[in-house]
């Protein structure tokens, strides 16, 4: 059952308006009825001192029958029973019984208290005149003697009457006065309620789509401006809610022209949105609503989808299927864990590198017979000419060397390129590869007089990569410092990271300009093409580094300053596996 704001206002005052009456009748009652007692409790101490002294001679004389009279007398004339007990709780005197048949009185409370010369106070039954007596009882002392107790009793039956009139006064005015209060709570409920209601009725009506409805109250409070704010929320909603339509239609056209594959996954792996470039890619025009294995059926896109997921992270890879190659992107949109996935179709661009890489290949196996050739014709015309035309015979030479080296660079960096051919991974150790170089080097170093530093952490631990090729990146990155190094040193560096080896190779060479930084890992790439002509190099040394460095999953930097030096710093994990 729907209980109304009204209901729940004007119930819950009424119940309070009935409990505080309550509370008001009851407390109220008990106020009087104990003052009323008290009143009468001090009249009866009163009587009892004001009748001690004529009693206490008659006490010393032990004339208990003229005290029975006496009290007799003081009781009809004040309309109340009046008890005279010896201290041994013997009653001697009573206005209403024959004391002789009436049982010892030592115990009673109120006597109890007397004989202690305190005033003695109790409210009980009545055995012998069957009614609810207050009983007021007052020593009797004379020469700081208890001579007994002056006992003084009115029946309450007088007194309940007298309270139940005055309890049903206090209850018809509490009545009126809740009844009252009650007309004022439903005026003040009802004043409430209304435009509460009103606020509600608007609130379900906008909840509808209906952002036309408006709220317009007269009081002055609060309420109004509730009522003022709900209009203006209303009217923002009204303007955002066309503003979020349009981008909605905007970001469908958008979504709709985009010719790479786009593609929404829900939670639970649902397409809950997909564009006309991914349904020709799964070639099903009805994709929205199926899961996604039910349309793209490749293991490594549901492992991808997982690792995204879990590690909520984003990530790209190549994938291939229906005999197309697509550069895949997964984003992850933590709010509602739902998964971005764009697929780029680049099979024709894949086809050329292979034809690219292919011809490479071939135009280096075919060069390197002629050239080597070249180079065997001239080493012998070198002994045969004289030394008048040798120069031209060196010039021949230093060219084919450069072409051999060229030829040779290029192959290696087809092979890394490669990814069919899987590199034998195994334990290396760092520190035996940097000393080799070392060694390799010296005799250079010596030559241009500069100085070798090495500085490799104590207890350095293996990696598993291919020795091979990190030697071959640890000799190019060395040759490249000696070459551009005219005075100063070059250091090697080797030290654990967390989980990873960080290698670096810094000289004080002649340094790189900024802008060339991004671009020295490209294929014949040279910052100084005289200087490198001059020194023999192939523009290819870089390239083949960073792809040995990516091929074992690392990661490499540079840091370069024209005229101070440049610092190479690679990262390689240690416990990858090729993949």
């Amino acid at each position: 059952m729907k209980r109304t704001i009204f209901f729940k206002l004007f119930g819950g005052y009424l119940l309070i308006t009935i409990a505080l009456a309550a509370l008001i009748l009851i407390f109220s009652f008990q106020t009087i009825k104990s003052h009323y007692i008290n009143h009468l409790t001090n009249n009866l101490k009163n009587i009892g001192a004001t009748f001690s002294w004529e009693i206490s001679p008659l006490l010393e004389q032990k004339k208990f029958q003229k005290i029975d009279s006496l009290a007799k007398k003081i009781g009809d004339k004040l309309d109340m029973r009046i008890t005279v007990i010896v201290p041994d709780g013997t009653v001697i005197a009573d206005s209403k019984a024959d004391p002789k048949t009436m049982e010892n009185h030592r115990n009673r409370p109120e006597i109890i208290l007397a004989l202690d010369r305190q005033t003695g106070k109790s409210i009980r039954f009545s055995a012998t005149l069957k009614e609810e007596m207050l009983y007021v009882a007052v020593p009797i002392i004379k020469e700081q003697q208890n001579l007994g107790v002056f006992r003084a009793s009115l029946e309450l039956k007088t007194i309940n009457v007298l309270l139940n009139n005055l309890g049903a006064k206090i209850f018809r005015i509490a009545l009126i006065i809740t009844i009252l209060s009650l007309l004022g709570g439903l005026i003040l409920t009802r004043s409430l309620s209304k435009p509460i209601g009103l606020l509600a009725d608007a609130a379900r009506r906008v909840a509808t789509g209906d952002f036309s409805v408006r709220v317009f109250l007269k009081n002055q409070d609060e309420l109004k401006e509730l009522a003022d704010s709900f209009n203006q929320m209303t009217a923002q909603i009204k303007n955002s809610f066309t503003e979020l339509s349009q981008q909605k239609d905007e970001l469908n056209t958008i979504i709709a022209s985009i010719k790479e594959g786009f593609v929404v996954l829900d939670s639970k792996g649902k397409i809950r949105l997909s564009n006309e470039g991914f349904n020709k890619i799964v070639q099903n025009n009805l994709a929205e609503g199926k899961f996604y294995w039910e349309v793209l059926r490749e293991p490594n896109f549901g492992e991808l989808i997982k690792k995204v997921k879990d590690e909520k992270t984003n990530l790209t890879d190549e994938l291939e299927f229906n005999d197309r190659v697509f550069l895949t992107s997964f984003a992850c949109l933590p709010a509602k864990n739902e998964i971005v996935v764009i697929l780029h179709d680049i099979t024709e661009f894949r086809k050329l590198e292979r034809i690219k890489r292919d011809f490479v290949l071939s135009a280096s196996h075919e060069l390197r017979t002629p050239l080597t050739a070249i180079k065997g014709y001239v080493e012998t015309l070198e002994t045969k000419i004289s030394k008048k035309n040798r120069q031209y015979l060196d010039v021949i030479k230093r060219h084919t060397e450069r072409l051999i080296n060229i030829v040779q660079d290029l192959l290696n960096l087809s092979e890394l390129e490669e990814k069919e051919i899987k590199p034998d991974f195994e334990a290396v150790n760092i520190k035996n590869l940097i000393e080799n170089i070392k060694t390799l080097f010296e005799p250079r170093f010596k030559e241009k007089r500069i100085d070798l530093k090495l500085a490799i952490e104590d207890d350095l631990p293996q990696i598993q990569g291919d020795s091979f090729n990190l030697e071959q990146m640890l000799i190019n990155l060395v040759d490249n410092a000696i070459k551009y190094t005219e005075k100063g040193e070059v250091k090697i560096t080797a030290r654990r990271l967390n989980h990873d080896i960080r290698i670096e190779v810094k000289d004080t060479g002649i340094g790189m300009a900024k802008e060339h930084l991004p671009r020295i890992f490209e294929r014949f790439y040279v910052v100084n093409k005289s200087h490198s002509r001059k020194l023999g190099g192939t523009g290819l040394g870089l390239s083949i580094v960073k792809h040995i460095v990516l091929l074992h999953n690392g990661k490499i930097d540079v840091e370069s300053t024209p005229g101070v030096g440049t610092k190479f710093i690679i990262t390689l994990p240690m416990n990858h596996q090729p993949g």
